[in-house]
């Protein structure tokens, strides 16, 4: 079984804001740069700040008209999927059905589990278990759940998503067992941190899943969050991802710079981005890493340097 991808490539990237002027400006830049969409991060706890990401996309949502809008990925088993049905249903109705619902488990922060209350240890299993209820509840259908972490009585939310069925769900994670949930529940696949060569075998294993479950597709999302950075010194490029990155994870993430991130000229990222295009990425999530004062000014290299060199 082949998944049925899209033709063309899209370009989005992921970010954040603190203020309604931030997500105005970061609006309006996006859109004169051409760029497909905005996707926010999720965390309730984290090195560096972070606003909720739902919020952050209702208030993007009322300053642009066609973007697409996303999630990269949203902690879905931290949350109760009767009361997160309801604040998606809300986004999609006021972004007009452009909302995408990015999904996963995290995990990397086990603290934000305790505080919440969530045994870390069972977020793959209540990942599994709320996303259909998610999808039934809003796709507006009457929905009923005796599962083991989320027992609720019939319930309906009204209105329903303003896109038929729902938001499409696109779900990260890259071990087996999240391939196969892909594979078996999931409208789309976000990678992260895997080589290109890596997503195609992760593809590969999602048709299969998808195969053996006897899911009709008509259409896939394969979609990939790259940590980019761009400079004409590649080493200078590097260190700036890796200072970035190891900051963020709380961790040294020089090794795994090297090897998952996009860095060096923009002839070097071309390549890279290629690359991930050939493997089966037709939505690419581009992370912009490095000083925090310079996302808009490397956003504007690779709208202006890496874009043209792309084949299509």
């Amino acid at each position: 079984m082949d998944l049925p991808l899209d033709d063309d490539l899209r370009i989005g990237f992921i970010t954040g804001f603190g203020t309604r002027d931030a997500g105005r400006a970061l609006a309006g830049l996006a859109q004169r740069l051409g760029y497909d969409s905005i996707w926010v991060g999720d965390h309730v706890a984290f090195p560096l700040p972070i606003l909720d990401p739902l919020i952050q996309l209702a208030q993007l949502a009322a300053h642009t008209d066609d973007l697409e809008l996303g999630t990269s990925v949203y902690l879905l088993p931290l949350r109760h999927p009767v009361l997160v049905a309801k604040q998606i249903v809300s986004l999609d109705q006021l972004c007009e059905g452009r909302f995408v619902f990015g999904v996963g488990i995290g995990g990397e922060f086990p603290g934000e589990y305790a505080a919440c209350g969530v045994p870390v240890r069972e977020r793959g299993a209540r990942l599994s278990e709320a996303i259909p209820l998610v999808r039934s509840l809003a796709g507006g259908d009457a929905t009923e759940s005796t599962g083991r972490f989320y027992p609720f009585p019939e319930t309906t939310l009204a209105p329903a998503a303003r896109r038929s069925g729902g938001p499409p769900i696109w779900c990260g994670g890259r071990a087996p067992a999240a391939l196969e949930r892909v594979g078996q529940m999931g409208d789309g696949w976000i990678s992260y941190v895997v080589t290109p060569e890596r997503f195609r075998t992760g593809l590969e294993q999602i048709a299969r899943a998808a195969e053996a479950a006897r899911r009709p597709l008509e259409r896939f999302g394969s979609s990939h969050l790259l940590f980019t950075r761009i400079d004409d010194d590649r080493e200078a490029a590097l260190d700036a991802a890796a200072a970035h990155l190891s900051q963020r994870y709380a961790m040294d993430f020089r090794e795994p710079a090297k090897r998952y991130a996009a860095f060096g000229s923009p002839a070097d990222v071309a390549e890279r981005v290629e690359a991930f295009r050939a493997a089966g990425v037709r939505h690419l999530i581009l992370d912009m890493v490095g000083p925090g004062d310079d996302r808009d000014e490397q956003l504007e290299r690779f709208s202006a340097e890496v874009r043209p060199l792309l084949s299509r």
